[in-house]
């Protein structure tokens, strides 16, 4: 069987707060990371907890670490990995923040600095001894971050801005759209964008469509939101992700079971969670 070049790897699929516990288990506790490898390079979607343990596992590979880290946004869960980051400590290594949704009031490299200052944290971003690159766009802008690696962004309907992203490489597609809100009896024309034809899509999908109307304008959207833009882009396969803190392992078992349902192919991220597209 040939193998693609493109492979996602998922090391936090959760949102909101860290949740480790005896009843997230099976799905994992960590916030927002994930993996896209595009041949020899390293994109990484979101610096949650999970980015810990990725960076844990670049370490002990003993190899050089060059990647290119895209915030959706910086909210705290997103950005909560990265002064845990280990390859950031190491000379030789380089990393190259992006960002989308700063843009003209503030920057991504302000952003982490402040996540990494008093009273917040005991050490500053200074103390990174890698080489870090700071890169603002503004969300709609097309990146080429590597010859061959392709990425169509575009701005998500999220509290303080979010951005959402395609990858393109190789004749693959994956999408990465979290923290955004949809508008009942409405598709997200952006979304539907980044979504058209993806080999995988993975998407927010915090709450049920039962639960969505008491957490309007906190941001989110739920995993049927989920299965009707990916009938309507004609995604391959959809993720549900960006999970609830309060759903337990047996609250996702049953959302996995109805979403297959609703759309065969459907799967729910976890920890640990490769994909081949």
């Amino acid at each position: 069987m040939v193998q693609s070049n493109l492979t996602i790897r998922f090391w936090g699929v959760r949102g909101s707060i860290p949740c480790p516990g005896p009843e997230t288990v099976r799905y994992g506790g960590n916030t927002s990371c994930v993996e896209v490898r595009c041949g020899r390079h390293l994109l990484i979607f979101d610096g949650g907890s999970g980015l810990r343990q990725l960076g844990n596992t670049l370490v002990a590979s003993g190899r050089p670490v060059d990647l290119d880290l895209f915030y959706s946004h910086t909210h705290f869960d997103h950005v909560v990995g990265l002064p845990f980051f280990a390859p950031a400590y190491s000379a030789g290594n380089r990393v190259r923040f992006w960002a989308g949704h700063l843009k003209p009031a503030l920057d991504i490299k302000t952003v982490l600095e402040k996540t990494m200052s008093a009273p917040l944290f005991p050490v500053p971003i200074d103390i990174f001894e890698a080489r870090l690159d700071f890169r603002d766009f503004v969300a709609g802008e097309t990146l080429t971050p590597h010859t061959g690696v392709k990425l169509v962004t575009a701005p998500l309907n999220h509290p303080d801005g979010a951005t959402g992203y395609r990858v393109e490489f190789g004749g693959k597609s994956v999408a990465y759209i979290t923290d955004t809100e949809h508008h009942a009896g409405q598709s997200d024309p952006n979304v539907l964008t980044l979504m058209h034809h993806a080999d995988v899509a993975i998407y927010d999908c915090t709450y049920t469509d039962e639960e969505y109307p008491r957490h309007r304008h906190w941001g989110h959207s739920t995993w049927e939101e989920g299965v009707r833009l990916a009938k309507q882009a004609h995604v391959k396969q959809l993720v549900i992700f960006h999970h609830d803190p309060s759903h337990t392992d047996s609250i996702m078992d049953q959302i996995a079971t109805d979403a297959a349902k609703a759309r065969p192919g459907t799967v729910v991220a976890h920890e640990g969670l490769v994909l081949q597209p």
